[in-house]
């Protein structure tokens, strides 16, 4: 743990404090750092920075301990990862034409490669993820699970300029320096590739309803980004023709249920309910609070 500036402004202005952290060890287990888990309405300590809007963990784990936390992680949401790269293929469709072309793409963060099966879909010619957690990868289907790397995204495994895509769902919150991945992105797209982002929006209706309630105040999220910080960190980046813009989000009745704040014992008893029932897996779609964002390399 130790601290840093805030992640896009560098310190430029004196960051002040959010709210203190919330963090008790005895509180977690190896879903802590799992994806889609059932929260446990613990964070780090945050801060907000008055000159770009975005709150930050600080202090906050280094690489070596953010690396080490996922790898091990579980894995038990295949079903809503599906149900995700649906969307999100569905977001990213009518960008597919401005693309110099479909020769390669990369997913950042990608799962058990739901997403992967997506870009192959849609005629990507050479399809690959990066994931740090090594359960995920064992649930992803057979035909894109060896083209999944697992670890942490290193920009010099991949060759400069010479992606179409690159996509990163739900997974810049997570990182420790979201403006160098970007940035680092930007390297490797050829002239016309795009970056498509998909992050909680901390300005959202319901995360000021939820307030500390809200999932998306979670030990794994090193910042949380509203439509205004996540513009300037693209920008920051070098890319043009940035779309910032809200999303909708279609899973399982129980899995909204799973993210609620309803009392344990309630909670517990609901999703029990749903799961000897059909009525679990409805599937719903709501605006739970989502950004997404396509930006250029010129």
């Amino acid at each position: 743990m130790n601290d840093r500036p805030c992640p896009i402004c560098a310190g430029s202005v004196p960051a002040v404090l959010f709210a203190e952290s919330t963090i008790d060890p005895d509180g977690l287990d190896q879903f802590a750092y799992s994806s889609r888990k059932l929260p446990e309405y613990m964070h780090l300590q945050l801060m907000s920075c008055p000159a770009c809007d975005l709150v930050f963990a600080s202090p906050a784990p280094d690489l070596q301990a953010l690396s080490a936390a996922y790898v091990d992680a579980w894995f038990d949401s295949a079903v809503e990862s599906t149900m995700a790269a649906t969307t999100y293929a569905t977001i990213l469709k009518p960008y597919l034409a401005r693309l110099p072309d479909r020769t390669a793409a990369l997913d950042i963060g990608t799962g058990d490669g739901a997403f992967l099966l997506e870009l192959l879909d849609a005629r990507f010619q050479n399809v690959q993820g990066v994931e740090p957690s090594r359960a995920p990868i064992a649930a992803a289907d057979l035909q894109v699970r060896s083209l999944i790397r697992q670890g942490i995204f290193a920009v010099a495994d991949y060759v400069p300029a010479t992606l179409s895509l690159v996509t990163c769902f739900q997974t810049i919150e997570h990182v420790r320096d979201p403006l160098e991945l970007c940035r680092d992105i930007f390297t490797l797209l050829k002239p016309g590739g795009a970056l498509c982002l998909v992050c909680h929006n901390r300005r959202a209706i319901s995360a000021r309803l939820l307030g500390r309630k809200s999932p998306i105040f979670d030990i794994e999220h090193m910042q949380l980004f509203s439509p205004q910080s996540l513009s300037r960190m693209l920008d920051a980046s070098g890319f043009s023709r940035v779309e910032v813009f809200s999303i909708w989000n279609r899973y399982p009745l129980s899995y909204w249920v799973r993210l609620f704040p309803l009392p344990p014992p309630l909670k517990r008893g609901a999703l029990t309910t749903l799961k000897a029932t059909r009525l679990g897996r409805i599937p719903f779609a709501l605006p739970p609070g989502n950004l997404a964002a396509v930006a250029f390399r010129s």
